[in-house]
């Protein structure tokens, strides 16, 4: 079983309008959110003998390059999937999915997330998690704990892992929403939508993502007033000729097991929980119950939080209600729509 928390978020700077996401809309409404599985199974005859087939309904791939685990890498005789042709001991890490375009596909799961030792590529078991903080844009990485290696940190950004004899990397079954963000008013922000005037967003994330399949080293630019905007993807950049702005591209949040299996976390000793504060003029503070006055502690946020990680809970401090908002990483006085940032700080 493998454990995960949520390293610091990323700080950010800069202020301005280039975008918006008040609103949820990002011109993929009809997107299917739960798991599809990749629909065709590798051929057993192409696998051993050879098909004959002229128009063989199963695929012509070798069936341990799709788990991820084929011991011939790129020697291997058989087809592998785009990008997947990697030996076990190939010490080149995998491509950075945020310069990448080219998916490597699963088994049938919407994702897997996987370590490599040089002895072969082998499943992180709750890979839910990781895929829960990877789909948000301020999450740079993650500590998943119970692998055969201990406790082992990873890299979001990079696609790398704190250990040099490890590598990392998901798998994808091509279905994947990607959705782009960017640093606004030092939170990052999801192209799509309205401004706080109402006004439309020029561009939205699958206009970028378009762009980005057709050319991952390339760039987009749109206009918005007299100002031209180019995000270039190597860079993973949004700049005008008088700023620079970090930008993000994280998938989709596709939930594939039940809250069930996430409640794993739970099993975690008192020490080993991660720890939530809430952020105010530049200090961050612990969330937690001070001199009898009811309010919410780290553990019952660590309780809801690892049930949907994409999810929200609300609470009480002295007749005020507040929102914990675990997606956008916020806390709102429901009365006043005063916000704070909020963080689960990873325990190293």
């Amino acid at each position: 079983m493998a454990t995960a928390r949520q390293s610091d978020e990323e700080n950010s700077s800069g202020s301005g309008s280039d975008v918006s996401d008040e609103s949820n809309s990002d011109g993929n409404s009809d997107i299917e959110t739960d798991c599809q599985p990749y629909g065709k199974e590798p051929c057993k005859y192409y696998n051993s003998q050879g098909c004959k087939a002229e128009q063989c309904s199963y695929l012509h791939l070798c069936r341990y390059a799709l788990r991820g685990s084929c011991r011939y890498g790129s020697k291997c005789k058989l087809e592998h999937p785009r990008a997947g042709r990697e030996s076990s001991g190939d010490s080149s890490r995998p491509s950075d999915p945020s310069t990448s375009s080219d998916p490597k596909l699963t088994d049938g799961r919407c994702y897997q997330w996987q370590l490599n030792d040089g002895e072969g590529w082998f499943d992180v078991d709750n890979d839910h998690i990781l895929e829960a903080q990877y789909s948000l844009p301020h999450s740079k990485g993650i500590k998943i704990y119970n692998t055969p290696y201990g406790a082992v940190s990873m890299d979001f950004n990079r696609m790398r892992v704190f250990v040099k004899s490890l590598r990392v990397r998901r798998l994808d079954d091509g279905k994947t929403v990607w959705i782009w963000y960017c640093t606004l008013s030092k939170r990052w922000t999801k192209y799509g939508g309205k401004d706080s005037k109402g006004n439309p967003s020029p561009v939205k994330s699958y206009d970028i993502e378009q762009k980005f399949q057709s050319d991952p080293a390339g760039s987009y630019t749109f206009t918005v007033g007299a100002d031209n905007f180019e995000i270039k993807f190597k860079e993973m950049r949004q700049v005008t000729e008088k700023r620079k702005r970090k930008v993000a591209r994280r998938p989709l949040y596709r939930p594939k097991v039940s809250s069930t299996a996430a409640s794993a976390l739970q099993n975690l000793s008192l020490d080993d929980k991660p720890k939530w504060q809430w952020g105010d003029t530049g200090a961050w503070h612990d969330f937690k119950r001070r001199d009898g006055t009811p309010t919410v502690c780290s553990d019952e946020i660590e309780k809801k939080y690892v049930q949907n990680p994409t999810g929200s809970m609300t609470f009480k401090v002295n007749g005020n209600s507040y929102k914990l908002d675990f997606k956008a990483m916020t806390q709102i006085n429901l009365k006043t729509k005063k916000s704070r940032n909020i963080r689960r700080l990873m325990l190293i």
